[in-house]
This record gives C-alpha cells, sequence and structure tokens, in this order.
C-alpha cells in the first residue's frame, strides 16, 4: 500500500528535486567565479538544505546526535556507513561549520547539474575506483588540504552504499592515507541509520515516513593510535550504532 501511495508522492518530490538542482547550477557557478569560495560554500550550505526540506514531501525527518562533541579548529576525517543518496545530503548540511570535502567516484563529475559543479569546484575529489593506485596521490592531496585548513574530508569506506542498511566490509586503503598525510586529525566515526530507506522500492517510487538519524562518536585522535587499533575503533564505533 505504502508502495502505491506512494507514486504521486514522489513524482512531486523528484520534479522539485531536479528543478532545485538546475536552479542551483548557475547560482554556484556565480558565486564561485564572482564571489569565491566562502560564497560557493554558502550556496551548496543552502543547496542542500532545500533537498534535505523536499524528503520532508516524503515524510522523511532527520536528526543528528553528538554534534558538540565534534573537536573544533583541527583537521578532521569523517568516516561513516553508507546508506544513500541522503546521507551526503545530510551530512553537508549538519556539518557544514566543518566544510566536510567528499572522496566521491569520478563518474559523478560530470553530467547531474549541481552535484557535479560543486564536486569539481568545492574542495572534494574524484576518484577512478578501477585504478587504485591513481586514487593515492589525489586523496593524499585532499589529506594535505585539510591539514593545512582545519577543514574535514568525508569517507565511506564500504565503497557503495547498502541497499538494506546491512554493513559492508571496510576498506582500509582511503582512510590509511587521510590519516598518513593529516597527522594532526581526528577521526569521527559517524552511524547513519534509516537513510536506506528512502530507496526500499529501488529508485522509484522512494520510501515514505523515514526516520533518519546521524549519531556522532567519540572523536578519536591519529596519533595516539596504530592505523590497525585506529581502523578497529572506528568500524566498532560505527557498526555497533547501526540498528537493522
Amino acid at each position: 500500500m505504502q508502495k502505491i501511495i506512494s507514486y504521486p508522492i514522489s513524482f512531486i518530490a523528484v520534479v522539485i528535486f531536479l528543478l532545485t538542482l538546475v536552479i542551483f547550477h548557475p547560482i554556484q557557478w556565480i558565486c564561485f567565479n564572482v564571489f569565491g569560495y566562502q560564497a560557493h560554500k554558502k550556496s551548496v550550505d543552502y543547496l542542500n538544505l532545500a533537498l534535505l526540506r523536499i524528503g520532508h514531501i516524503l515524510g522523511t525527518n532527520y536528526k543528528i546526535e553528538n554534534r558538540e562533541s565534534i573537536p573544533k579548529g583541527v583537521p578532521i576525517i569523517f568516516v561513516a556507513n553508507h546508506q544513500g543518496m541522503y546521507d551526503i545530503i545530510g551530512m553537508i548540511w549538519f556539518l557544514r561549520k566543518f566544510h566536510p570535502k567528499f572522496v566521491s567516484k569520478i563518474e559523478l563529475g560530470k553530467g547531474v547539474p549541481s552535484v557535479s559543479y560543486n564536486l569539481r569546484h568545492g574542495g572534494s575529489v574524484l576518484i577512478n575506483r578501477k585504478e587504485p593506485k591513481q586514487a593515492i596521490p589525489i586523496i593524499k592531496g585532499l589529506s594535505e588540504y585539510i591539514e593545512k585548513t582545519k577543514r574535514s574530508a568525508v569517507i565511506f569506506p564500504e565503497g557503495t552504499r547498502s541497499k538494506t542498511g546491512k554493513p559492508k566490509e571496510f576498506a582500509q586503503s582511503g582512510l590509511k592515507i587521510l590519516c598518513k598525510y593529516a597527522p594532526s586529525a581526528y577521526v569521527v566515526p559517524i552511524t547513519i541509520n534509516n537513510s536506506w530507506k528512502f530507496f526500499r522500492f529501488g529508485m522509484f517510487p522512494y520510501g515514505l515516513g523515514n526516520h533518519i538519524t546521524f549519531t556522532i562518536h567519540e572523536a578519536i585522535v591519529v596519533k595516539d593510535y596504530s592505523f590497525d587499533d585506529l581502523m578497529l575503533k572506528t568500524e566498532n564505533a560505527i557498526i555497533q550504532g547501526i540498528k537493522l
């Protein structure tokens, strides 16, 4: 029954979603090319706030827990499980004070209004998963960027989203590079719950009445642990917070 009800509501949401991306694309261009980084970042922040509000049409609500525990004035590496598109939208808005930059697949760097432009010009990095060796210097560059600017990087070690909420195997390589070249950073694990339910029926229609939560766990000082111990603590914190 929910799937049937969702069709007309999802259609409205999709139309507004796409219009929002199209409208914000030239806004981003103007902000970046005329006013610079800060203006562009603001445009991206409010783009993602608008996209979150579109989720409300589908009965989606959001909650972020323990945000006040995130260290200030230091490089941050946010590490999270990955369940769906709204993981990224939510993190851009809720963590906007930390200037999050993403490690994203190269395919998203073109063809998607607003999204592709931000990935190419907003400080995030694009990697080709089929050529992992080429990703090393790209992620290294992001590490050095957050080390210098005291901003943040976001990485999803699962690589692709979980369609059921059950976590996939965590890859270590990306996080290892980030930690190596941002030695003063703090790793902040984040558990995301129920984002996968947005796509419980596939790409269309959308799931209704989802309660998406972002739970911030205790920060881990990179220099205080061997990478193996840090990886274990990070993965355990994220997985133990997942509710299936």
